[in-house]
């Protein structure tokens, strides 16, 4: 028999539906998959229309598992993360070779992919095979520890454990695609963050943290890592309207994306005059250069890492000598095809 709390939690979802990418489309576990993989770290209002441009492009397993790893990022581009397109494209090959094409269509089976853990994996198994798996997300665990009064760090295992074990009591005996999108939508817009719509909340009357007056303590999580500040200077070398693109291949960042030349330094104080050289002479083969400009800073924040970038603009007085491993130059009309973070995406290197 349904809790109560999943009753009350479904009627409010059939009140207030927030529809998923997938939901105008093909509801099939290949679609569910891209689509759960694209929103674990996006919203699902910017993520939508990533989702629509990859399964336009990619519309079948096989037709991913068949492209190249240099498309499938360049069509994942803006989305960051770019381990989880590399993964999307090795479980595609998985699924082509081993299952025929077919999706896995058991729990601990979609667990053996490349790329699913067990987040993706109880979202597939709910929502393409109804499998009373619970989806444990941040929504999940902020309204699951705010009801049921866990105060287990949510990012610890014991936390974690303590809201899958609630969650999967709350799961029994309703639909579970329903019930996961349901919780989901609820964490998103009325048990937020900050400023939780406790006041009209259908469920509040018995959670704990509303009737306790500790909804802003709960969730609780351990100690943020400490933010990594990188200064990072991308060497733009120019001639004849065409630039030097180099595809990282470092266990770094931006792994199969293409960039500049790069130097990393201690400060956003522009390479001297030697070091430009220098990487010239290793780069092309010689050192007969001349520094145009350079950019302001641009800022943009990963997980756990500041990255300050500049751009240094340099052109290139005799032709190059030599030309580096995995690199090409590129012209303006041919560099929307090559994957580039988004941080040189949005700068014009062939200006």
């Amino acid at each position: 028999m349904p809790d109560l709390f999943s009753k009350q939690l479904l009627q409010w979802h059939s009140r207030t539906p927030r529809p998923l990418p997938w939901d105008d489309g093909p509801r099939d576990p290949y679609h569910i998959w891209i689509s759960e993989i694209i929103m674990q770290q996006t919203r699902i209002e910017q993520g939508t229309p990533y989702y629509l441009r990859f399964v336009s492009r990619f519309p079948t397993v096989q037709a991913l598992a068949l492209a190249p790893e240099d498309v499938v990022l360049k069509y994942w581009q803006g989305l960051g993360y770019y381990s989880r397109a590399r993964n999307l494209h090795k479980a595609a090959k998985v699924i082509v070779s081993e299952y025929h094409g077919r999706f896995p269509d058991t729990y601990d089976r979609l667990l053996k992919l490349p790329g699913v853990g067990p987040y993706s994996a109880a979202a597939i198994a709910s929502f393409a095979y109804e499998q009373p798996y619970p989806v444990v997300d941040g929504n999940v665990k902020r309204v699951i520890a705010r009801y049921c009064g866990i105060r287990e760090s949510i990012d610890q295992p014991s936390g974690h454990k303590a809201v899958s074990m609630a969650a999967g009591d709350f799961i029994r005996g309703v639909s579970p695609s329903l019930f996961n999108q349901a919780i989901m939508n609820f964490g998103a817009l009325v048990c937020k963050p900050k400023g939780p719509l406790c006041h009209t909340c259908p469920v509040a009357k018995r959670c704990f943290a509303f009737q306790n007056d500790v909804v802003e303590s709960l969730p609780t999580r351990s100690k943020k890592k400490s933010n990594r500040e990188r200064y990072l200077h991308f060497i733009v070398f120019r001639q004849k309207q065409k630039c030097l693109l180099i595809r990282r291949e470092e266990k770094d960042i931006w792994k199969g994306l293409f960039t500049p030349p790069l130097l990393e330094t201690k400060s956003t104080r522009s390479p001297s005059a030697k070091q430009l050289r220098a990487v010239a002479l290793k780069l092309l083969g010689h050192h007969d250069i001349h520094l145009v400009g350079s950019s302001p800073v641009v800022t943009q924040k990963l997980s756990h890492q500041t990255l300050h970038g500049r751009f240094h603009f340099i052109e290139i007085h005799s032709a190059p000598l030599t030309l580096p491993e995995d690199g090409a130059w590129v012209s303006a009309k041919k560099i929307a095809e090559f994957a580039r973070p988004k941080m040189v995406a949005e700068i014009n290197l062939t200006r």
